[in-house]
């Protein structure tokens, strides 16, 4: 009797244990089947490793291309002749931006543009400079592409004497080929580098301790540092900047007749300064690295100072020997000054109107300021493009 209610239940574990074994055996050949298809690296959806490369290259298309949206939006408001407030970089993306080795990538840049290239392969290098940005080397002092024996000295290359008259019946001229990125009165210490992008006039041109150099009497109300370059009532303080493309001459030369005292050199970084990012970078000109001229002129305070950008690690002042940028035995966040005056030499520096002044390598970017009588009235528009020897403006 035992038995035969035993023997259903055998049955059951028996058909119970088959089916688990069974149960396991499909098990085992779907992992094989899985470890075949995978070459047992598991489901390449799941474990597919991260490739910064590719990563980093569709991140950056991704915001080069809302960033050229975003242009291209704001180019079709303003044709419609509404007012745009400008986007400007946020800290960190300046940040970013700060951390691309520029410094170095100039210097490279520099040494490359010393190589001599041979003979044959001249004329095709320049050709294709050329027609990318425009040169016009009829204006050139020496036509023959093959005489240029590298890239700087093609950079360099100077003018016939007759390209660039220099007017005569203005105070103040262009001191180089380029665009004018903006003019006029500077306002509450703030300097425009573009239409409503300011930077600080202080920051720009450093704490003012050039006085003893310059021997002018100035006003008794030093409310702000404005005040400060200002020598008399009835005047005030003025600026231009001048963007020099890499297509443009790249010497530029003294914007009328003064005296020039003291010069102070800020180290610091090459971001490029074409109108693009000096319209997004707030104080573009105070983070470069830049070389201020500072002195008199027949109305008061006369200032120019040579912007350095990507790739134009070097500025040269002709009659500056010691003057050496871009050079990595400077800290950046730091100025190295220089007076001109001394116990032989008590004028300065002493510069007329369209002298050779100095150069760039590649381009960059001018910005004068100066005093200047209320009436002084400048005969520009933002955005044209001038020649050196042009007018700026007149009383």
């Amino acid at each position: 009797m035992a038995a035969l209610l035993l023997k259903p239940c055998l049955q059951e574990t028996g058909t119970r244990y088959r089916c688990l074994l069974l149960l396991h055996t499909h098990r085992l050949r779907l992992n094989q089947h899985v470890r075949s298809y995978t070459n047992g690296k598991g489901f390449p959806g799941l474990q597919a490793r991260v490739r910064p490369l590719p990563l980093l290259i569709a991140t950056g298309s991704g915001y080069f291309g809302y960033n050229q949206y975003e242009q291209y939006r704001q180019r079709e408001l303003e044709k419609l002749g509404i007012e745009v407030p400008p986007r400007l970089a946020s800290e960190l993306e300046v940040t970013i931006y700060k951390s691309i080795p520029t410094r170095l990538l100039s210097r490279a840049w520099g040494r490359l543009n010393q190589v001599d290239l041979p003979t044959w392969l001249r004329k095709p290098i320049y050709s294709l400079y050329i027609w990318t940005f425009g040169v016009n080397m009829k204006e050139a002092a020496v036509e023959d592409l093959q005489h240029y024996r590298n890239l700087g000295e093609f950079f360099r290359r100077k003018l016939k004497p007759q390209a660039r008259p220099v007017c005569d019946s203005h105070c103040v001229i262009s001191p180089a080929d380029g665009k004018i990125l903006h003019f006029g009165r500077v306002r509450n210490c703030e300097v425009e580098q573009v239409k409503g992008v300011t930077y600080s006039l202080e920051t720009f041109l450093g704490p003012f301790t050039w006085a003893e150099s310059i021997a002018i009497n100035r006003n008794e109300d030093h409310s702000s540092f404005q005040d400060l370059l200002v020598t008399k009532e009835e005047n005030e303080l003025f600026h231009c900047v001048v963007y020099l493309a890499p297509g443009d001459y790249h010497c530029f030369h003294s914007p009328t007749d003064w005296r020039i005292a003291h010069r102070r050199h800020f180290p610091g970084s090459l971001m490029s300064v074409n109108p693009g990012v000096a319209r997004w970078i707030k104080e573009l000109f105070c983070h470069n690295e830049r070389v201020v001229l500072s002195g008199e002129w027949a109305h008061g305070f006369f200032s120019l100072t040579a912007v350095g950008a990507t790739n134009v690690g070097s500025i040269r002042i002709y009659f500056d020997k010691e003057l050496h940028t871009n050079n990595p035995r400077y800290n950046k966040g730091s100025f190295n000054d220089l007076s001109y005056v001394s116990n032989n030499n008590r004028e300065g520096m002493c510069m007329r109107k369209g002298e050779h002044l100095g150069e760039f390598n590649l381009g960059s970017t001018i910005v004068l300021l100066f005093e200047a009588p209320r009436d002084f009235t400048f005969s520009l528009t933002a955005g044209q493009k001038i020649h050196f020897g042009e007018p700026l403006g007149s009383m």
